[in-house]
């Protein structure tokens, strides 16, 4: 199986319908007229997930005053979600693609090698889409350290080159 990166900046954002880890249904377009941060990770409770998510936990509000939410994606089921969320208190969604449906129209489901072995899981990636459901900015091979300091910078940066732009 061979994904190609196919989606870049300017693309509308692929529409789709994911589980929470409440069992509510989610899709993006949910969410027009606001900025949507979406973000794909490897795996529930582990070291760098955590590490993120609890960025995202942390930041939340200060995106929520910018009319940004944030959706996380795994390939995690609704029951690892909802023990991941209770435990470190994420006040945010994050969905479930067991399928890996999303993860593979994002381009995010990849071979990837980790101590010699080869295996097929998400690649690190974050998609900011715009208040009409267009992709402004794709980050790719996360590293995630001061990657939601990125995210926050690239948002102050786009809400000053475009100081006209209406709130919907």
């Amino acid at each position: 199986m061979v994904i190609a990166e196919t989606l870049k900046e300017g693309d509308k954002a692929p529409e789709f319908e994911l589980k929470d880890q409440n069992g509510v249904t989610v899709a993006p377009n949910q969410f027009r007229g606001k900025r949507v941060i979406l973000y794909f990770y490897p795996k529930d409770d582990t070291p760098g997930c955590t590490k993120e998510a609890c960025s995202f936990r942390d930041g939340l509000e200060t995106l929520l005053k910018r009319n940004t939410v944030v959706l996380g994606v795994s390939n995690d089921d609704t029951d690892s979600h909802r023990r991941f969320a209770s435990k470190y208190g994420l006040n945010f969604k994050i969905l479930s693609d067991v399928d890996k449906s999303v993860s593979t129209i994002y381009g995010v489901y990849k071979k990837k090698k980790m101590y010699g072995k080869e295996f097929w899981g998400i690649e690190r990636s974050t998609f900011i889409i715009d208040e009409r459901g267009v992709i402004t900015k794709i980050f790719r091979r996360v590293n995630v350290d001061g990657h939601f300091e990125e995210i926050a910078k690239y948002i102050q940066e786009s809400e000053k080159a475009m100081p006209t732009r209406r709130k919907p």
